[in-house]
């Protein structure tokens, strides 16, 4: 069965039954053409407003399914998406017409617990990896949605509940195998192709694919202290001027943030939070348990609670814990935030009222608090230049009904800007709302003075922007020497 594909200047182009006999020979994986029923078996993308359907999708088992992959369509200039868990908000990870490289059997994850890495391939998704490493009672800092790709995660930074303590998970990364445009397989570390492995902890997707992480470890669980207590959005101005006190001097083993919606009258939820707006106000200790549960009790007296989720639990867990506010194929969804270097009563002001008016019962406004681990690392260490930021607000707009698209996502761009008054500049590209607002202005708030590194280092393994559904950057018109 023929396909046609879509070119990177936008035309079709008709791949005719030898053609995809070329691709199919020795390839492990499954290449299918768009209408057969094994599409049907493609991981789907997370956010329902970017469906695009490709003209051929390539299923992936081994990094030399990828690189066949990429010598096949740059060969022929088709336009690539590349989705390993397919949680890109902008809709990075799908492609209309074009070819899809699906990384999602790719979920392999070998732990070495002797000299602490996991070896993880770029379809895993989190909770692949605690399932093998909280068998030793080790962590990778990963975010905390169990259902997001480690790939997009990783190469955009990183946040989860362990980032105050050992970083982001672009920090955590100490080998990557990465196939570049020309389908050829580069190793990237420290001590090999140094520059493509600063390129790829946090500049995104823009110099190769890569098939496979090595992560480093850290001795985090199988139980740690959590903290979950949830409070009335009336009062709000309290009880974030008391969180903004805590986390002030709360030790760098404590990761905390603040989520304000709307609870569903779901009937495993108390009846006090049945349709009631609130705050949730969570907190994962990376450390001892008695220490941590005595460390994060302050969180649990910022007001009366409605409810109180605090205890020890299970890690795993914990990084799954906000899984059922974030369905698969179940949202439109669009999201920006910004950086903040301190919280004011003005700053909280703002957010309280942000967090009144959202749209949508699942739509948030939240509070994540930066600094530890994150800003000893130096603004040219890696490509993610805002290091020293205390906090990053997100404005995620998450909605079911199409009709509601507009009103939803007017309200997040206003919600932005009303908070970008008090910020820094700085965004984080993972929270980036749609492909085409990915934009040299939001890049270069995100790169400052790196992105002329990372336009020549583009420059070197990508010259001719193959790589480009991503937050793209340009390759520079004239890079400097390798030295």
């Amino acid at each position: 069965m023929p396909a046609t594909v879509v070119a990177l200047n936008g035309t079709a182009v008709e791949l005719d039954d030898a053609a995809l006999d070329e691709l199919r020979k020795g390839f492990r994986g499954s290449v299918i053409v768009r209408g057969e029923p094994a599409e049907a078996e493609v991981r789907p993308p997370y956010n329902l407003m970017h469906q695009g359907r490709p003209g051929l999708t390539v299923r992936c088992r081994g990094t030399a399914d990828v690189a066949a992959a990429v010598k096949f369509a740059s060969g022929r200039d088709l336009l690539v998406a590349v989705r390993g868990g397919g949680h890109s908000l902008a809709g990075l990870s799908t492609v209309e017409g074009g070819l899809l490289i699906d990384l999602s059997s790719m979920n392999g994850v070998i732990v070495d617990p002797g000299r602490k890495l996991a070896h993880v391939q770029s379809g895993a998704v989190l909770g692949d990896v605690d399932r093998e490493t909280q068998v030793f009672g080790l962590a990778v800092p990963l975010g905390v949605v169990s259902d997001t790709g480690v790939g997009g995660l990783t190469l955009g930074g990183g946040y989860g509940w362990l980032r105050r303590k050992h970083g982001l998970t672009c920090d955590n990364v100490v080998e990557a195998q990465v196939v570049g445009a020309d389908g050829q397989v580069h190793t990237a570390s420290a001590e090999t192709n140094q520059d493509l492995f600063w390129a790829i902890r946090g500049g995104g997707g823009n110099f190769g694919i890569v098939t496979e992480f090595t992560y480093r470890l850290y001795e985090v669980g199988p139980i740690v202290a959590f903290a979950g207590p949830i409070y009335a959005l009336e009062d709000a101005p309290a009880v974030i001027r008391g969180w903004r006190d805590f986390v002030a001097s709360a030790p760098n083993e404590v990761s905390s943030l603040v989520v304000s919606l709307t609870f569903p009258s779901a009937p495993d939820l108390p009846e006090v939070l049945h349709n009631r707006a609130c705050l949730v106000v969570g907190g994962v200790y990376a450390g001892d348990v008695e220490e941590g549960t005595e460390a994060l009790q302050p969180m649990r007296e910022l007001a009366m609670t409605l409810a109180d989720l605090s205890s020890p639990e299970p890690f795993a867990q914990v990084q799954s814990s906000f899984d059922p506010f974030f369905p698969r194929q179940h949202f439109r969804s669009y999201w920006k935030s910004q950086f903040l270097d301190d919280l004011s009563d003005e700053a909280i002001d703002t957010f309280v009222a942000l967090a009144s008016e959202r749209p949508q019962p699942l739509s948030l406004v939240n509070l994540w608090q930066m600094g530890g681990a994150i800003s000893t690392v130096g603004g040219e260490e890696t490509p993610l230049s805002d290091r020293t930021a205390q906090f990053l607000v997100s404005i995620e707009g998450n909605w079911t009904e199409a009709a509601m698209t507009d009103e939803v996502v007017g309200w997040v761009r206003s919600a932005s800007s009303r908070i970008r008054e008090f910020g820094t500049g700085g965004v984080y590209l993972n929270f980036t709302g749609l492909s085409e607002e990915a934009t040299s202005t939001e890049v270069d708030s995100a790169y400052g003075r790196n992105l002329r590194r990372l336009a020549e280092i583009k420059a070197r393994y990508d010259p001719n922007n193959f790589f480009r559904l991503n937050n793209n950057i340009a390759p520079a018109k004239e890079p400097s020497p390798i030295v």
